[in-house]
């Protein structure tokens, strides 16, 4: 693991050396494609101005508030979808459809009803993580052995005992895993949600360098989004290891 991490580490640095190497023999204007040095200083630059900080916490607040709505509604409505069968093949199809709209064809319109603020960005973003939860926890809940149900039958076990017992050890790792999918997609949503209406975000400051024509601004900001991106994913793996080190829920699929 250490080998592979550290061989990932050269491959990076390789990468970095080659981009800034072939800027600077090129002599590739930093409007077309600024080398990593520049957009390093770049970087440190706004983050000592100052200039970098209103405008994270602001897609910070959509992504937590977004990620936090969608989980709920999409855990919990799977939960209850997956409870029956009939409910499940009468409501699928019009999530599906719900999901097939894309999300930036609804901003225009959620502006409209919920004017410029907070409200459209967070539950575009709430929008975009629904699915893959819902979606991780019908399919959890349902991944279970019918040798096992037999058994929990034959113990006459209620349907809570079933769920608790049986049915939510076998779903959580499906679940944790729309978890991960769903943290890296709120990110993608907020800025989607950003770039229609937005004074303020990471997204906004993307629209804002485009037209400015401030290429090293707009690499800052991609960087500064990927970190946030990776960063929530290995929040999601370490809540994930602490449940099942707490739990000694079986990961096993």
């Amino acid at each position: 693991m250490k080998k592979t991490r550290i061989f990932s580490f050269l491959l990076f640095i390789i990468m970095l050396i080659t981009w800034e190497f072939v800027v600077q023999v090129k002599g590739i204007s930093k409007i077309i494609l600024p080398a990593p040095t520049t957009i390093a200083a770049n970087l440190f630059q706004h983050f000592q101005s100052g200039y970098f900080y209103p405008h994270i916490i602001a897609t910070a607040f959509e992504v937590f508030g977004g990620f936090f709505i969608g989980a709920i509604l999409g855990i919990g409505l799977g939960f209850l979808v997956a409870q029956s069968k009939t409910t499940q093949e009468i409501l699928q199809p019009y999530i599906i459809a719900s999901q097939a709209m894309p999300k930036l064809a609804l901003a225009p319109l959620l502006v409209l009803w919920f004017g410029f603020g907070y409200t459209p960005k967070i539950i575009i973003v709430a929008l975009v993580c629904f699915f893959p939860l819902f979606e991780s926890t019908v399919t959890g809940l349902s991944h279970v052995s019918r040798e096992k149900l037999a058994l929990f039958q034959s113990l006459k076990a209620t349907r809570f005992q079933t769920l608790r017992k049986l049915r939510l050890p076998t779903a959580m790792p499906f679940i944790f895993s729309g978890l991960r999918v769903a943290v890296v997609l709120s990110v993608v949503g907020a800025v989607i949600s950003e770039f229609i209406g937005a004074n303020k975000g990471l997204g906004a400051l993307i629209i804002a360098s485009q037209g400015m024509l401030d290429t090293t601004l707009m690499f800052s900001v991609f960087i500064l989004l990927t970190v946030i991106g990776i960063l929530l994913y290995q929040l999601i793996n370490w809540v994930e290891a602490l449940f099942f080190k707490k739990y000694s829920y079986s990961r096993e699929k």
